[in-house]
């Protein structure tokens, strides 16, 4: 019984080696690079000061068959979303384009905008057959009333910008650390040192970006990360830097939508892209996943110059798409996985870990699910085409929302029923502090998949991995679990 254990975690320890342990953690995360820029309000001159990143005390139980599940299953999702990808058919009927009543972009400019580049360079024709994904499923435990078992359940499913990689894999060895230094976890029967996996997210992630600049096939062209501006000293994305240049010799260089403007140019006859006079083998978005990301018309134009060059794009603007809500919505209806993956039993593995998903369109299901929504908006959450948290609807805040929305703006949302997911009791650290209270995790696993554009399903997967994992943990207040927007703090999962 997953609660039961529960109960007796996390280890009771007394005031004075609970501040004992705050200390070691800020210690170990401050000397090993888990850390963050402060707000401004706590800033030394020049941006030269830095506070630990987010973070739990212990690392939280998860159950060891609902993590090696998720192991288990990214490489399916790999290989879907990618499939996904090549289905230019498909993704025109998701967008609805010759629907305009339900059509996704008509109430969505961002996602328009978006889909505009992919039929420019669709027409034109593809500079580049290999894409790149750097991807992240998200899950939530589900524990219904009654059951004895929690199972994941899919959030989301990122395709763009999935972070956290370099601080997930260090809060692990901090935890590692604090179990191997302190007897302080001695009374907890379910804490054993073996009990926390090995997270080799940092180091998978970097190696799937040095594989695709291999591929690129120029000793001489180097990675570029395309950043915010506001993200020019984050400490995750410097970590796959440093990694690149540390283990495989490749250089990164960092810059904004705006830079590659004013610095970049596309050869009109090879579609090589130079940034700065240096060739770009692979381009790693970091932003450009949100409306703010885009500052001008022009950012949209480097976009595009982007896509059209030979570099190979991680994403491609075809994974962006496939990654909305709408197409997660989309893969719960029956016989659409059956699409892409021909196997019965991975089917069935990965419809297991869907959960209710619906059209809010002007469909009788849509409708049906408006009139849910309004009903019973405790049971449900609301999430428009948009990542990086902060964006979905929850509980009584549905019907006042859904009510001021036009038909088109209302299709380009969806409703999933919320997840029931048990609390466990843990500390958050968060700028020196501790924050005591029931906590819910969310675990992210992380995926690497460089493949062709082949039309057929042959010879289509150059690399297929699993990437490491990464768990968030909130207050159970909290909807939203994005670290960056200020949610959830970075964790590590204790299988049991």
């Amino acid at each position: 019984m997953f609660n039961a254990l529960l109960s007796s975690y996390p280890p009771q320890v007394s005031e004075a080696n609970l501040k004992h342990l705050k200390e070691l953690s800020i210690d170990w995360a401050l000397s090993h690079g888990v850390v963050i820029r402060p707000p401004a309000d706590l800033a030394l001159a020049n941006n030269s000061s830095v506070i630990h990143a987010p973070l739990a005390l212990f690392p939280s139980p998860f159950p060891k068959k609902a993590f090696e599940k998720g192991l288990l299953l990214q490489p399916l999702f790999n290989l879907l979303f990618h499939r996904l990808t090549k289905d230019n058919e498909y993704i025109k009927e998701i967008m609805n384009e010759n629907n305009c009543r339900n059509r996704l972009s008509k109430g969505d400019d961002f996602i328009e905008k978006l889909y505009n580049i992919y039929l420019t360079v669709n027409k034109e024709g593809i500079s580049q057959p290999i894409s790149l994904s750097i991807s992240r499923s998200d899950y939530l435990l589900h524990l219904p009333s009654g059951a004895n078992e929690p199972k994941i359940l899919q959030v989301e499913y990122n395709t763009i910008a999935s972070s956290f990689s370099s601080l997930s894999t260090l809060a692990t060895d901090m935890h590692r650390y604090l179990l191997k230094s302190t007897n302080y976890f001695d009374s907890s029967s379910i804490i054993k040192n073996e009990s926390l996996p090995q997270n080799e997210a940092m180091d998978s992630l970097v190696k799937g970006i040095a594989k695709a600049h291999e591929l690129y096939g120029s000793q001489n062209a180097v990675v570029v990360i395309i950043i915010q501006p506001n993200e020019r000293n984050a400490f995750d994305q410097r970590w796959i830097e440093y990694k690149l240049l540390e283990n495989y010799n490749v250089q990164m260089i960092r810059k904004t939508l705006t830079e590659i403007g004013q610095e970049g140019r596309l050869d009109p006859e090879t579609k090589a892209l130079h940034i700065d006079d240096k060739e770009i083998s692979v381009a790693y978005f970091r932003s450009a996943y949100g409306p703010a990301d885009y500052l001008t018309e022009k950012d949209w134009d480097i976009r595009l110059l982007i896509e059209r060059s030979r570099s190979i794009k991680c994403p491609t603007v075809a994974y962006q798409l496939v990654g909305s809500k709408k197409i997660q919505q989309m893969l719960t209806n029956p016989g659409v996985l059956e699409r892409y993956i021909s196997n019965e039993s991975d089917v069935q593995n990965l419809r297991s870990c869907f959960a209710g998903h619906y059209p809010l369109d002007a469909s009788s299901e849509g409708e049906v699910a408006a009139n849910l929504a309004l009903k019973h908006p405790e049971d449900y959450v609301m999430k428009p085409q948009r990542e990086g948290g902060g964006n979905n609807i929850y509980s009584t805040d549905i019907p006042k929302f859904i009510s001021g929305l036009s038909l088109s703006e209302r299709s380009t949302y969806i409703l999933m029923d919320i997840i029931q997911s048990p609390l466990i009791h843990n500390f958050l650290l968060r700028q020196g502090e501790l924050i005591e209270g029931d906590m819910i995790s969310e675990l992210g696993i992380y995926g690497v998949f460089i493949g062709t554009s082949n039309s057929d399903f042959e010879n289509e997967s150059i690399v297929n991995e699993t990437a490491g994992h990464l768990l968030r943990t909130k207050p159970k207040e909290t909807n939203e679990g994005g670290v960056a927007s200020g949610f959830a703090v970075i964790d590590s999962p204790l299988l049991i």
